[in-house]
């Protein structure tokens, strides 16, 4: 059967130390039983003294419970920041409870699918940035030479050309050509 005391204890050790605490077994529960035990209708006029103390004690322990679960939150998210930057997931979590678990592992897959997107957001930029544009030249171009020593052109007025991005924004640039597949 859990105490008052044995309540301040749990939220006393998840206070002052770092890693998640191993809640007794079954804390919940027994918490819930606690709360409707020590539940009575204090809407009555005439209320004891002794009731008035047992009336703070549950308001207290509902305080220390709510406390409790606020301190294992914020240990759970910094948790979910170290195993999504590291993929390592193992530390403290054998001392969460099941929900915090199914919490944990839900927001950990959030993080990696947020890390893959970004990761394909910055994929896909950086192709378009190194991939071949169309181009249509407005004015004759002599043969050059590109930045692989490769010759290039020439290249008459009109024609469509598709050539490396970097190449084609010179050559747009200098108003010698036009991008096509822009909007």
């Amino acid at each position: 059967m859990l105490t008052y005391n044995d309540i301040y204890e749990v939220l006393r050790k998840e206070k002052y130390a770092e890693p998640l605490q191993l809640l007794p077994k079954n804390f919940v529960a027994e918490f819930s039983q606690y709360v409707n035990e020590n539940a009575v209708d204090y809407t009555k006029t005439e209320i004891l003294d002794s009731n008035m103390k047992s009336k703070k004690q549950l308001e207290n322990s509902l305080s220390l419970f709510r406390e409790l679960m606020l301190r294992r939150k914020k240990k759970i998210l910094n948790l979910i920041f170290v195993a999504a930057e590291t993929g390592i997931m193992k530390r403290d979590y054998e001392n969460m409870i099941d929900i915090e678990k199914e919490a944990f592992e839900k927001m950990v897959k959030a993080f990696e699918e947020c890390d893959k997107e970004l990761s394909k957001m910055l994929h896909n930029k950086e192709n378009k940035k190194e991939a071949n544009k169309m181009v249509l030249f407005r004015q004759g171009v002599d043969q050059f030479v590109d930045s692989s020593g490769s010759p290039i052109g020439p290249y008459k007025q009109g024609e469509l050309v598709n050539m490396d991005f970097q190449v084609a924004a010179l050559f747009v640039s200098d108003g010698k050509a036009i991008f096509v597949d822009e909007n």
